[in-house]
């Protein structure tokens, strides 16, 4: 099949991987609408992606060596709760150590990364920025016949052979494809727990009294308390040669928080008073050298984020097609965000070189990533609740106990960090 208008709502990761991927299969017309007028706003976020799901994407063209990131090969699970062995506990700084993990993973600056997949897009792709999307004609679900339509805050009106709906977690699209309003399964629900996140410059760490030598630059650092738990790593700082230490600390909910989606609190706005919550969490719950390190962060660098998960019933209908956070909502445990938008992207590509029309297009995509999505959700609820909800006493963990610990949280389906391409990419090269 080749030819026919693409629009893609949405010009953040999964937008750009979908606009290389309409070219490469052939579109006519690729047009990427982006309500922001520049740059996307960039919160410093981490991503990460694990060794295997990496060299794949490689293959597939949608990541190369040449996007700057950072090495991660293991994985310190550590706790400030004492054994009972140990009496009074541990008096390193940096707690006791639950497990050592190996994990290869590659860092990545969300800044960056977006960045790089912005230039990396073709030429042939249409980016129109500061183009709101207000509405998609929702008659293009009923009607697969049909073109979809999509209108602007300009008030355009234009129609195209498919919409692909890459608008995150409060999609408009998806809202056309499923409506919350007659799907409660297309609502968003609420994990029960929050996450503060942050990000600083990795030189900050010599300030503390030993200095950045207690935690090596490869090592990602999972710190467990009752209730939560912190994850931090580093990753590219937007300048080149430059290094961040970003981390992720999950918690209960802030009494003052309102739980109207999932939505940030944005960086910045926290008070004095709310800023000054998160340090005094981290003294209560973590190991001295792990609290200093959340505290060398800045206000203007730390948010939080309600933890919610979605997967929507059905990721296509009509000419609608869903991609991303769009598609389903992953709580971050998973370690999956990022391979989950650039693989559906590669899913969308390899069923556009078999199909025939668009309505075998829009089902081989459904059959490959519908289960994916609902695997990867599920495995996201199971590791939310063995690490926060229902995590273990870790005071009487050890190592084989975290081993078997960790092998029973993916017994019942889903593969940490992303599952493999159904179709393993042999390699080629991308326009």
């Amino acid at each position: 099949m080749r030819g026919g208008s693409i629009a893609v709502v949405g010009g953040s990761i999964a937008g750009c991987a979908f606009a290389r991927a309409a070219v490469r299969g052939g579109a006519e017309q690729v047009v990427v609408l982006e309500r922001s007028p520049g740059r996307l706003e960039d919160r410093g976020v981490g991503l990460c992606v694990l060794d295997p799901r990496y060299e794949e994407l490689v293959r597939a063209g949608h990541l190369d060596d040449g996007i700057r990131h950072h090495r991660l090969v293991l994985r310190r699970w550590l706790t400030r709760e004492a054994a009972p062995a140990d009496g009074a506990g541990t008096t390193d700084p940096r707690g006791r150590v639950l497990w050592v993990q190996d994990l290869g993973f590659r860092s990545y600056h969300w800044g960056v990364l977006w960045q790089a997949l912005r230039e990396r897009a073709p030429d042939a792709a249409e980016f129109r920025l500061g183009e709101a999307v207000t509405a998609v004609d929702a008659t293009a679900v009923e009607d697969g016949g049909e073109p979809a339509r999509v209108e602007t805050a300009a008030g355009g009106r234009e129609a195209y052979d498919l919409v692909v709906g890459a608008d995150g977690y409060r999609s408009l699209v998806r809202e056309a494809l499923c409506p919350k309003a007659a799907d409660p399964a297309a609502r968003p629900a609420y994990a029960g727990y929050v996450c503060w996140r942050g990000s600083f410059d990795a030189r900050l760490l010599d300030d503390l009294p030993d200095g950045a030598a207690p935690w090596p630059a490869d090592e990602i650092i999972t710190v467990c308390y009752p209730g939560g738990q912190v994850v931090l790593y580093r990753i590219p700082g937007l300048e080149p040669g430059s290094t961040q230490v970003n981390w992720v600390f999950y918690a209960p909910t802030p009494a003052w928080l309102p739980l109207d989606g999932p939505t940030s609190v944005p960086a910045g706005t926290l008070s004095g008073a709310r800023f000054a919550e998160l340090a005094a969490l981290a003294e209560r719950h973590l190991p001295p050298y792990w609290a200093a390190v959340v505290a060398l962060t800045p206000r203007e660098r730390t948010f939080i984020q309600p933890v919610y998960d979605l997967d929507v019933p059905r990721r296509t209908a009509g000419r609608l097609l869903l991609a991303g956070d769009a598609a389903s909502v992953v709580r971050p445990h998973n370690t999956s965000g990022v391979v989950k938008a650039l693989q559906d992207a590669w899913a969308f590509e390899e069923a556009w070189r078999s199909a025939d029309s668009w309505t075998e297009l829009l089902c081989a995509y459904e059959r490959d990533r519908g289960p994916v999505g609902r695997e990867t959700v599920e495995l996201g609820r199971r590791l939310g609740r063995a690490q926060v909800t229902e995590a273990p006493d870790w005071a009487v963990m050890d190592g084989p106990a975290m081993v078997d610990w960790w092998h029973r949280q993916l017994g019942g389906g889903g593969v940490f960090g992303g599952h493999a391409l159904a179709q393993p990419p042999t390699g080629r090269q991308a326009p």
